[in-house]
Protein backbone atom coordinates (compact mmCIF):
# COMPACT_ATOMS: atom_id res chain seq x y z
CA UNK A 1 0.00 0.00 0.00
CA UNK A 2 2.00 3.06 -1.35
CA UNK A 3 1.60 5.73 0.98
CA UNK A 4 1.09 4.25 4.09
CA UNK A 5 4.84 4.31 5.84
CA UNK A 6 6.24 7.87 7.74
CA UNK A 7 9.32 8.61 8.18
CA UNK A 8 9.92 8.80 12.29
CA UNK A 9 11.01 11.94 13.86
CA UNK A 10 14.53 12.05 15.37
CA UNK A 11 13.18 13.58 18.37
CA UNK A 12 11.34 10.32 19.17
CA UNK A 13 15.03 8.48 19.85
CA UNK A 14 15.66 7.35 23.72
CA UNK A 15 19.07 7.03 25.27
CA UNK A 16 19.83 5.97 28.33
CA UNK A 17 23.60 4.25 30.15
CA UNK A 18 23.03 1.79 32.37
CA UNK A 19 24.16 3.01 36.22
CA UNK A 20 27.10 0.07 37.14
CA UNK A 21 27.20 1.34 40.85
CA UNK A 22 23.55 0.68 41.25
CA UNK A 23 22.74 -2.48 43.20
CA UNK A 24 19.73 -3.12 40.81
CA UNK A 25 19.17 -2.51 37.20
CA UNK A 26 19.14 0.91 36.68
CA UNK A 27 19.13 2.57 33.17
CA UNK A 28 19.90 6.44 33.59
CA UNK A 29 18.06 8.23 30.81
CA UNK A 30 20.31 11.03 29.05
CA UNK A 31 18.55 14.83 28.91
CA UNK A 32 19.53 17.44 26.54
CA UNK A 33 20.21 15.74 23.51
CA UNK A 34 19.32 17.20 20.11
CA UNK A 35 21.33 15.16 17.75
CA UNK A 36 22.68 11.23 17.27
CA UNK A 37 24.84 9.91 14.52
CA UNK A 38 24.56 5.78 14.51
CA UNK A 39 27.59 4.74 12.57
CA UNK A 40 27.20 0.80 11.77
CA UNK A 41 29.86 0.81 9.85
CA UNK A 42 32.61 2.14 12.05
CA UNK A 43 35.77 0.31 12.93
CA UNK A 44 34.69 -2.73 10.20
CA UNK A 45 37.88 -4.00 9.03
CA UNK A 46 37.93 -6.73 5.84
CA UNK A 47 40.22 -9.01 4.20
CA UNK A 48 40.89 -8.85 0.38
CA UNK A 49 40.00 -12.76 -0.71
CA UNK A 50 40.23 -11.63 -4.90
CA UNK A 51 41.77 -14.25 -6.70
CA UNK A 52 43.15 -14.86 -10.27
CA UNK A 53 39.96 -17.06 -11.04
CA UNK A 54 37.34 -13.66 -10.03
CA UNK A 55 38.57 -12.53 -13.43
CA UNK A 56 39.41 -9.05 -12.38
CA UNK A 57 36.54 -8.41 -10.50
CA UNK A 58 37.13 -7.63 -6.66
CA UNK A 59 36.11 -9.67 -3.59
CA UNK A 60 36.35 -9.13 0.18
CA UNK A 61 35.05 -10.98 2.85
CA UNK A 62 34.20 -8.94 6.57
CA UNK A 63 36.95 -9.87 9.30
CA UNK A 64 35.15 -7.30 11.95
CA UNK A 65 32.23 -5.34 12.96
CA UNK A 66 32.06 -1.92 14.64
CA UNK A 67 29.74 0.66 15.07
CA UNK A 68 29.63 4.10 17.33
CA UNK A 69 26.78 6.21 18.46
CA UNK A 70 27.34 9.87 19.01
CA UNK A 71 25.08 11.75 21.16
CA UNK A 72 24.94 15.45 21.99
CA UNK A 73 23.40 18.25 23.11
CA UNK A 74 23.07 20.72 25.69
CA UNK A 75 24.93 20.24 29.37
CA UNK A 76 21.64 20.26 31.53
CA UNK A 77 21.17 20.86 35.14
CA UNK A 78 18.55 20.97 37.83
CA UNK A 79 16.89 24.10 38.29
CA UNK A 80 16.76 24.06 42.55
CA UNK A 81 19.62 21.36 42.81
CA UNK A 82 21.91 22.52 40.37
CA UNK A 83 22.90 19.03 40.05
CA UNK A 84 23.58 17.74 36.76
CA UNK A 85 21.28 15.82 34.88
CA UNK A 86 21.69 12.10 35.92
CA UNK A 87 22.90 10.43 32.67
CA UNK A 88 25.22 12.93 31.37
CA UNK A 89 26.53 13.52 35.25
CA UNK A 90 27.23 9.30 35.16
CA UNK A 91 28.84 9.34 31.54
CA UNK A 92 31.01 12.68 32.90
CA UNK A 93 32.04 11.95 36.47
CA UNK A 94 32.07 7.63 36.50
CA UNK A 95 32.40 5.73 33.11
CA UNK A 96 34.43 8.39 31.17
CA UNK A 97 37.12 7.82 34.41
CA UNK A 98 37.36 4.04 34.05
CA UNK A 99 40.08 2.08 32.05
CA UNK A 100 41.33 -1.23 31.56
CA UNK A 101 38.59 -4.13 31.86
CA UNK A 102 36.21 -1.24 33.90
CA UNK A 103 35.94 0.67 30.95
CA UNK A 104 33.24 -1.25 29.20
CA UNK A 105 29.93 -0.39 30.03
CA UNK A 106 26.23 -0.53 28.82
CA UNK A 107 24.21 2.03 26.91
CA UNK A 108 20.66 1.25 25.45
CA UNK A 109 18.89 3.06 22.60
CA UNK A 110 15.22 3.04 20.81
CA UNK A 111 12.98 5.18 18.94
CA UNK A 112 9.55 5.88 21.19
CA UNK A 113 7.74 3.95 18.38
CA UNK A 114 9.92 0.28 18.83
CA UNK A 115 8.82 -2.33 21.37
CA UNK A 116 12.34 -2.96 21.82
CA UNK A 117 15.92 -1.92 23.37
CA UNK A 118 19.39 -2.23 21.00
CA UNK A 119 21.49 -2.41 23.61
CA UNK A 120 25.81 -1.84 23.45
CA UNK A 121 28.36 -3.35 25.59
CA UNK A 122 30.39 -0.31 24.84
CA UNK A 123 33.41 2.61 25.93
CA UNK A 124 32.71 6.24 25.66
CA UNK A 125 34.38 8.93 24.48
CA UNK A 126 33.49 12.65 26.19
CA UNK A 127 32.52 14.75 23.91
CA UNK A 128 33.72 18.71 23.83
CA UNK A 129 31.97 21.40 25.86
CA UNK A 130 31.45 25.14 25.35
CA UNK A 131 29.47 27.78 24.01
CA UNK A 132 29.75 31.53 22.96
CA UNK A 133 28.15 34.57 24.58
CA UNK A 134 24.99 34.12 23.53
CA UNK A 135 24.52 30.48 23.48
CA UNK A 136 23.87 27.65 25.56
CA UNK A 137 26.41 24.83 27.20
CA UNK A 138 27.16 22.36 24.58
CA UNK A 139 27.57 18.63 25.76
CA UNK A 140 28.18 15.30 24.34
CA UNK A 141 29.80 11.33 24.15
CA UNK A 142 30.59 8.86 21.64
CA UNK A 143 30.27 4.84 22.20
CA UNK A 144 31.92 2.38 20.20
CA UNK A 145 30.67 -0.76 20.28
CA UNK A 146 32.54 -3.88 21.82
CA UNK A 147 31.07 -6.86 20.75
CA UNK A 148 27.17 -7.92 19.36
CA UNK A 149 24.71 -5.93 20.19
CA UNK A 150 21.88 -6.89 21.99
CA UNK A 151 18.00 -6.45 22.40
CA UNK A 152 15.50 -6.23 25.03
CA UNK A 153 11.85 -5.82 25.35
CA UNK A 154 10.77 -2.53 26.57
CA UNK A 155 8.86 -3.18 29.84
CA UNK A 156 6.43 -0.48 30.76
CA UNK A 157 5.90 -0.29 34.82
CA UNK A 158 2.69 1.10 35.66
Amino acid sequence: MAGTTRPIDARGWIFEVEDAEATADTWLPVAGLNTFTINPGENEETADVTAFEDEGMYSQDVMQRGATLAIAGQYRIDKTSKAQDPGQAYIDTVWTNLVGMESQGRIRYRHSTQTKWAIWTATVTPGEQGGGTNEKTTWGATFTRCGAPTVADVVVTP
